[in-house]
């Protein structure tokens, strides 16, 4: 006879220990807690009387991550004394608020949407199930992210579930949308492929933990590949390149490159125009889980992700690295039809993808987005593995879910949708006037969480960066080694200027029929192309164009999609 034991969620002894328990707890969890984090929480939880409770550290942790807040881009900036009048992301946003002109949502979703074309979706009608084309707007969604840490760990799941987590946030946009076109691109310290080193090529190290760069470019494409086309969806957009260098600097000699690297995932999609917006999540609206079960895959992705690599124990990291599973994702996303036919009778009132830190994050991001707060239940949750601790239940990070808010009287639409989708949910709670966070585990009879929204969310300490411009003196380049016939072989052999079939023909990229342009151009299908094109719908000559744009003059790139716009009609 199998027994399976439950373990109950336990406390941390801060009111006898004082601050060295939390900071036990957090080398003991790895939550990646800064100093005046770790104040913060003393200060909370004495208020409180009462001792905090692992979950609620983890949950802190996660939901405050720099991963999930973006504390870095958010902080204030003193330059050589000098107060910086806007954040790293004021002066993102800036553009949007000077130039608003054809954006519908930005900055302030799971993606961001622009105008599109008044097009005909082809869709069965909800009331008599007739297919026909219905003649709307299809606005455009765009988004990008990055998902460095897992693939530096475990390349295949890493970028897997990299295109996984940026495909569930397009969906996640307003109240659901449909994702149609990706693109996968990667940075990584130099290959070093055995029998073909190259003269610039120098083993340096790594740490243990993290693999090569040689095996991200190996196993991290096909995992992005697969999961795109897996899903239904196409890749038709990239980068690919490599960087590993000893520079002079301020500190002397260091060495740069990617051996943590940059693993980029974004993509287009399509949204109606009355599902551009959040609805109001309503006292009473049933919380739920969308999505398949619970299981012990995944945890502290949040908080390991926003550690520089090889701070954190290895057995954290290993743990960190999510597990994709593509075929129960599209029909979650596949909701989107049923969304379609229903139009203004649409269930969701509220959509966040879970990600990092699971329904850590996602639930306390979902109610506090809508202004609310939530009661929950352990419990409710689905799981795969009975014997998981209520942190583990609320923390781990398995792929391919939802959290949403619905109606009480829209449950028996939303259940019928879910039914025809073959999605499984679960109702784990409900939205409460008063903004606190509760979760009641009915099988030790306790509330492992119960705290006010405004600790975990509202009045977290804000960051300073106080820095100095340092100048360093570089070496002056040596040409004398070399002549025009090695640099410019030198120069073709590199893989940021190197052919990169090998990128673009590992997954189907016709996938949908409704891609115009993919990587490949000509009777030769070299792939060139400056951009890819996908048709608006089946019923006329409008459609996207997605390019990236790259500034290769500093080893430090950025990379963005630049335009995302319809084409002028034939």
């Amino acid at each position: 006879m199998l027994t399976i034991s439950r373990r109950r969620s336990p406390s941390v002894d801060l009111l006898g220990e004082g601050r060295q328990a939390l900071i036990d707890a957090n080398l003991r969890l790895g939550l990646a807690l800064a100093d005046d984090e770790i104040d913060y929480l003393q200060d909370a939880f004495t208020r409180l009387g009462r001792n905090p409770n692992d979950i609620e550290l983890y949950m802190f942790a996660q939901a405050n991550s720099e991963h999930c807040r973006h504390k870095i881009f958010n902080a204030d900036w003193i330059i050589d004394g000098e107060q910086q009048p806007k954040s790293l992301f004021k002066m993102i946003k800036n553009t949007f608020e000077k130039t608003p002109d054809y954006v519908l949502s930005a900055y302030k979703d799971n993606a961001a949407v622009m105008e599109g074309s008044e097009v005909g979706r082809y869709f069965a009608d909800h009331q008599t199930g007739r297919y026909d084309f219905h003649q709307e707007p299809a606005h455009i969604l765009m988004k990008v992210e990055t998902h460095n840490h897992p693939t530096a760990i475990s390349p295949w799941p890493g970028a897997a579930t990299g295109s996984g987590g940026e495909i569930r946030d397009e969906g996640a946009t307003g109240r659901g949308a449909k994702p149609k076109a990706g693109l996968v691109g990667f940075s990584v310290s130099n290959l070093r492929i055995p029998g073909f080193e190259q003269p610039w090529e120098e083993d340096f190290g790594k740490p243990d933990r993290i693999v090569t760069a040689l095996d991200i470019m190996t196993e991290g494409p096909l995992g992005g590949a697969a999961f795109n086309n897996e899903f239904g969806r196409p890749a038709l957009n990239g980068y690919f390149r490599t960087y590993e260098e000893k520079v002079t600097s301020h500190n002397g000699e260091e060495l740069r490159g990617y051996h943590k690297p940059i693993m980029l995932a974004g993509g287009i999609g399509n949204i109606r125009g009355e599902h551009v917006q959040k609805g109001e999540i309503t006292v009473g609206a049933k919380l739920i889980v969308l999505g398949g079960p619970a299981m012990n895959i995944g945890l502290g992705g949040g908080a390991a992700s926003s550690m520089a690599s090889g701070q954190s124990d290895a057995d954290l990291d290993f743990a960190s690295v999510q597990r994709d599973n593509p075929e129960n994702g599209a029909p979650l996303s596949g909701s989107d039809r049923p969304l379609l036919a229903v139009g203004d009778a649409n269930p969701i009132l509220f959509i966040h993808d879970v990600g990092a830190g699971g329904l850590s994050n996602a639930m306390p991001e979902l109610v506090s987005d809508g202004g609310r707060g939530g009661k929950f239940q352990l419990r409710d949750i689905l799981s795969d593995e009975p014997g998981m601790s209520p942190l583990e239940i609320w923390c781990n990070e398995s792929q391919e879910r939802y959290v949403l808010a619905v109606a009480p009287e829209q449950l028996p639409l939303f259940d019928e949708l879910c039914r025809r989708e073959r999605a499984p949910y679960a109702v784990i709670g409900e939205a409460t006037a008063e903004q606190h966070l509760s979760l009641s585990d009915s099988h030790f009879n306790d509330q492992p969480i119960d705290l006010p929204l405004d600790v975990l969310l509202g009045k977290t300490p804000k960051m300073t960066r106080d820095v100095q411009t340092l100048k360093a003196q570089g070496s002056a380049l040596d040409r004398q080694p070399i002549t025009l016939a090695d640099a410019v072989n030198r120069v073709l052999h590199l893989p940021t200027v190197a052919e990169k079939t090998f990128l673009v023909t590992i997954g189907d990229r016709t996938v949908t029929g409704m891609v115009a342009r993919d990587q490949m151009v000509g009777p030769w299908q070299i792939p060139v192309a400056n951009c890819a094109v996908t048709t608006a719908s089946l019923d006329s000559y409008y459609g996207e164009a997605m390019a990236m744009g790259e500034r290769a003059r500093s080893p430090c790139w950025t990379s963005r999609p630049l335009a995302v716009w319809r084409s002028a009609k034939r």
